[in-house]
């Protein structure tokens, strides 16, 4: 299918199941309504995770439509609607296998010491968007440090000054 052609076809519900089923991008040329349309929009992500991008805003809050977007990609948890970004398993999952989700979490979600220590294990240096009290946090500062040196200037002015975080840099 070609671009034009979709976009002449870009409420044609077949049309665009077709055309999302053969390349989930083309979510992008669907009309709003398509894209407020669960089935084009599972067939979409099933194709193309990425696609999650073109949802519209009411599925974007939609926790099973956004779980399938950050299982094929985990950063696309910037989609997701704020309540979501307060649903502790969404963002755990993306920051198993993304760090920088944390970066779209909640303020809530970034005290978290279990998904905290997600995002760290996989990316140490975001820990700059953990809570202040979990930056001052020892065992997740070592954590951090084993993962990325650099997260040494994130951690609290206290942890700074500990031997024992000073010896990991």
């Amino acid at each position: 299918m070609k671009q034009q052609e979709v976009i002449e076809h870009n409420n044609d519900k077949e049309y665009i199941l077709q055309a999302v089923k053969e390349n989930g991008k083309f979510l992008d040329l669907a009309s709003e309504n398509l894209k407020d349309d669960e089935e084009v929009v599972r067939a979409a992500l099933e194709q193309d995770s990425e696609a999650l991008e073109f949802v519209s805003s009411r599925l974007k809050g939609k926790k099973e439509i956004v779980s399938i977007g950050i299982k094929g990609a985990p950063w696309t948890i910037c989609y997701a609607s704020e309540k979501l970004r307060a649903d502790k398993e969404l963002v755990l999952e993306s920051c198993k296998n993304y760090g920088q989700g944390l970066y779209y979490a909640s303020e809530d979600l970034r005290d978290d010491e279990e998904v905290v220590k997600a995002a760290i294990t996989n990316k140490g240096g975001i820990i700059k968007f953990a809570s202040d009290r979990l930056r001052d946090d020892k065992e997740i500062a070592e954590i951090a440090l084993k993962q990325d040196k650099s997260a040494y200037h994130f951690l609290s002015w206290r942890l700074r000054e500990d031997e024992d975080i000073k010896k990991l840099i």
